[in-house]
């Protein structure tokens, strides 16, 4: 008997999202405070556990300790690039053809026009994008070297086409070329754009015609900033854009390590498209490609719609607020994961906006 009783305790103090168990009820509600677990988690499509990144979600189906009856399944029938669990066997090799995208192939014939030429006016037929990628290439500055300075940069739209693509003239002497790495060469930055300008030509491009100061991230006219490690980009330019209009891979919560430190971009792409980058002389347009296609296929997930879904809303700031411990500790796992919230803006979100 007591032990029946010990068996539905520990089952009524399991969070229902990450399956942890707890031996008060005061405790899961301590770990739903603070674990913001919400319906944009990553999540595994056999047991429904949620996760906190896909490497998470990962290690849970492939390994070092996997679970048993996911890890079988997943085996048979898991895409390893997305971790969706297909029907069968030939959906599966259906669903990789389209989920696997190829390098030469995807590429392709825009890539090789971005290398034959530098664009360094911005595209008119462009400004109706919403959502842009921006990359840039470093040269070394000061006495050693390693003062990152902006040599190169290239911005495209959602439809991988260039909006923007040019040299830079660095305002301080640069002390190493990087040629191995970045192609560039003394002339190519002799006559070529000043920093300055290169920084008002993108910061008004980014703003639209609002100043910065205004703008807003629903409604508003200033685009979507995608990009990988896009603080140091933007900091190198000289640029200032809010932080809640940009998308960056490097900082996406979801495409992070579980130890919560970031992944390299050549890394994402290798894990979830499927393809190499960064192979030999690396060009902007390639990583300005490679997040917007990471952007893109996390933005096209789908989650379940809530009017109110970030934790940081004043309509959910009081979900777990401590006053109300008493209450939760009443209510069932499966409720409190109901009123749960995320932490980060998901990026199906967008979609919405």
């Amino acid at each position: 008997m007591d032990n029946r009783y010990e068996s539905s305790e520990s089952q009524r103090n399991k969070c229902a999202a990450c399956y942890r168990q707890f031996n008060k009820m005061e405790h899961l509600v301590e770990h739903m405070r603070t674990s913001y677990h919400s319906a944009h988690e990553p999540m595994c499509g056999i047991c429904k556990k949620h996760c906190r990144s896909f490497e998470s979600l990962r290690e849970h189906l492939i390994g070092p300790l996997p679970k048993v009856e996911c890890e079988r399944i997943f085996k048979e029938r898991g895409c390893d690039l997305c971790l969706t669990i297909l029907s069968s066997r030939n959906a599966l090799y259906v669903h990789r053809e389209k989920c696997q995208f190829s390098r030469s192939n995807n590429i392709g014939l825009t890539h090789r026009m971005a290398n034959l030429g530098i664009q360094d006016d911005l595209k008119i037929d462009n400004n109706r994008a919403k959502v842009v990628s921006l990359a840039c290439k470093m040269v070394g500055g000061g006495s050693d070297g390693s003062l990152d300075l902006c040599a190169r940069v290239c911005l495209i739209d959602e439809y991988e086409k260039i909006i923007f693509h040019t040299y830079v003239k660095p305002h301080l002497p640069v002390t190493n070329y990087r040629y191995e790495t970045t192609g560039i060469r003394p002339e190519f930055l002799r006559d070529a754009l000043p920093l300055w300008q290169v920084q008002k030509k993108i910061q008004d491009y980014l703003c639209n015609g609002e100043p910065v100061w205004q703008i807003r991230s629903r409604c508003g006219k200033g685009r979507i900033l995608v990009g990988h490690g896009l603080d140091h980009d933007l900091k190198s330019l000289e640029v200032e854009y809010p932080q809640m209009m940009l998308r960056d891979t490097a900082k996406y919560p979801p495409l992070m390590k579980t130890s919560k430190l970031s992944n390299s971009l050549k890394y994402l792409m290798k894990a979830y498209l499927g393809y190499d980058i960064q192979i030999g002389i690396q060009d902007p347009y390639e990583d300005c490609v490679a997040t917007m296609r990471l952007y893109m296929r996390m933005r096209s997930q789908r989650h379940k719609v809530e009017e109110y879904p970030l934790a940081s809303e004043p309509q959910n700031r009081n979900n777990f607020a401590a006053w109300r411990q008493s209450e939760l500790e009443k209510m069932s796992p499966e409720k409190m994961l109901d009123i749960s919230r995320s932490d980060y803006h998901c990026w199906c979100l967008d979609s919405s906006s």
